[in-house]
């Protein structure tokens, strides 16, 4: 009798609050799930709100060979030779429009770029009044070690065909009001998410998001579907597995949307099923009930 053929063959995995533990490290648990799916022949993409150059320890730890979507989907990138598969970029009046919204809350824009061709991370455009980067964004970019260029203002971008996201990192209580204006003025013209970002663990005070825009309709499933597309394969047969806002395009999308224990309840609501929290190798649960043909193992 042939072998019985496993449910997906694809899956989609996302790394903070899901691949990886609140130490940003990958289990042994999740590696060796990983592997296994590789060698029951089903594709994994990473896909992360992290740029390429943000991801590295993670695509080192399992080893990633296939496309990730990074950027928040907007770019498509080989993680071995560093080179750009596809990109969806923003227009120069959206990101102009966004970038004053965030002066007038005192708040740098901060411009991510497609390195690959002009060789840094980010434009931050910091206005006349010279606005200070927020001190966990200065710590992203050092731990990280990511270049930066620094701009007054947008029309002094020397590579606006290269930005694929335009955001902030600002306590919750500025972001909030900051979303707010951004839905009124630009609506269906961008992709919005306000969320929390990565903190140092020896953070204290109130929570900080990083407020999130991109092209309309580019999210991690525009990228997902990008990779479909030329694959030739059916979104059904994929598998979805995050935990954040950004992830709830691809787990509502995905024939298999799997939620991680710490998934916020607009995932889980999204989800088919739930497996077990990021520091409890929910990956791995996951992956492996997939391949053992156990899915109702998970929670539904």
């Amino acid at each position: 009798m042939p072998a019985a053929r496993h449910p997906v063959d694809l899956i989609a995995l996302d790394l903070d609050g899901t691949l990886m533990g609140t130490n940003e490290l990958v289990s042994q648990a999740n590696i060796d799930a990983v592997c296994r799916a590789r060698d029951a022949g089903i594709t994994v993409l990473v896909c992360t709100g992290r740029g390429l150059g943000e991801s590295g320890r993670a695509m080192k730890a399992i080893n990633q060979q296939d496309p990730v979507m990074v950027a928040g989907g907007s770019i498509i990138a080989d993680p071995v030779s560093g080179e750009t598969l596809h990109r969806f970029t923003m227009s120069q009046q959206v990101v102009a429009s966004a970038t004053e919204l965030f002066h007038e809350a005192n708040c740098p824009a901060l411009i991510m770029k497609d390195p690959t061709e002009i060789g840094y991370d980010y434009l931050v455009v910091h206005s006349d009044d010279e606005h200070p980067i927020h001190p966990i964004t200065k710590w992203w970019f050092d731990d990280h070690q990511l270049s930066v260029n620094y701009a007054k203002h947008v029309h002094h971008d020397e590579h606006p065909e290269h930005t694929v996201r335009v955001g902030v990192c600002v306590e919750q209580s500025v972001s909030n009001a900051i979303s707010k204006k951004i839905g009124e003025l630009l609506g269906d013209d961008v992709w919005l998410y306000d969320f929390p970002c990565v903190m140092p663990a020896n953070h204290r005070g109130e929570v900080v998001h990083i407020l999130e825009l991109f092209a309309a309709k580019i999210n991690k499933w525009a990228a997902i579907s990008w990779y479909l597309d030329r694959h030739n394969i059916d979104p059904s047969r994929v598998a979805a597995i995050g935990d954040q806002v950004n992830d709830v395009p691809m787990i509502e999308a995905a024939g298999v949307g799997i939620a991680m224990g710490n998934a916020i309840v607009e995932v889980q609501n999204h989800a088919k099923y739930t497996t077990a929290t990021n520091d409890n190798d929910g990956v791995a649960h996951a992956i492996n009930a997939i391949l053992d043909g156990n899915l109702a193992a998970l929670k539904s």
